[in-house]
């Protein structure tokens, strides 16, 4: 039975046209999870907030302050208002401290082959602007057709907010975008902006991305699925 709900699956993008493809950027583009994963292990220590590490990595691509939210609601410890600020300040010093560049192997060759079959490209991030233009390399960074940070929205991943304004900047349908993504939220937030979600579990294992349209084991095996469809 799940053999066939895959094969259905794989029909179904075989035959759909697109004109653009969205990627997420943390654990998509740059491997970035475990920089991000010891800055907010560290941060929130600092305030007395436990947080289970697989927490962390199912809540990539949400905006800052509603992961510190969560965080100090599940240690159930009271949030100030004011220390949201601190905290994102914080947590970016510890992880420029620690980041460390790595791009996925084959990313920069994918992104161009899509671009020479006159397919968009664009990048929709819970990160914020500044980070973004620290984690990419300049070259890859201009790929882009259109790109949404996490403080250019008001509603973040998993709101479908993101998603749209990508579609909307490249002038193009929900239905003619495929979002490549690893995380829960970011399935979501695709998923309910109607359009097909790819996901890679990079961070995770398949079974927490089962909202998605295709799962992938690796970077390699999404190209090779585009080469050959």
């Amino acid at each position: 039975m799940k053999n066939k709900q895959m094969n259905k699956k794989l029909k179904k993008f075989r035959t759909k046209s697109f004109k653009a493809v969205l990627f997420d950027m943390d654990g998509i583009i740059v491997d970035s999870m475990p920089y991000h994963f010891i800055s907010w292990f560290e941060v929130l220590k600092q305030y007395d907030v436990r947080i289970n590490p697989m927490v962390i990595f199912e809540m990539e691509g949400i905006k800052w302050d509603k992961v510190i939210k969560l965080a100090f609601k599940q240690s159930r410890i009271p949030l100030f208002k004011q220390a949201t600020q601190k905290i994102c300040k914080k947590r970016e010093e510890i992880f420029n401290q620690y980041f460390k560049r790595y791009i996925f192997t084959g990313i920069p060759e994918f992104i161009k082959s899509l671009k020479n079959k006159n397919v968009l490209v664009g990048l929709v991030t819970g990160s914020t602007l500044k980070e973004a233009q620290k984690m990419l390399p300049e070259d890859i960074y201009k790929l882009f057709d259109t790109i949404v940070t996490g403080d250019g929205v008001k509603r973040g991943k998993p709101y479908p907010d993101p998603y749209l304004a990508a579609a909307k900047n490249l002038k193009v349908l929900s239905k003619e975008c495929i979002v490549i993504e690893n995380a829960p939220y970011g399935i979501k937030s695709a998923k309910t902006a109607k359009m097909y979600c790819c996901a890679i579990a990079t961070s995770l294992s398949g079974d927490l991305l089962s909202k998605a349209d295709i799962i992938f084991n690796t970077h390699r095996d999404l190209y090779k699925y585009f080469e050959s469809h």
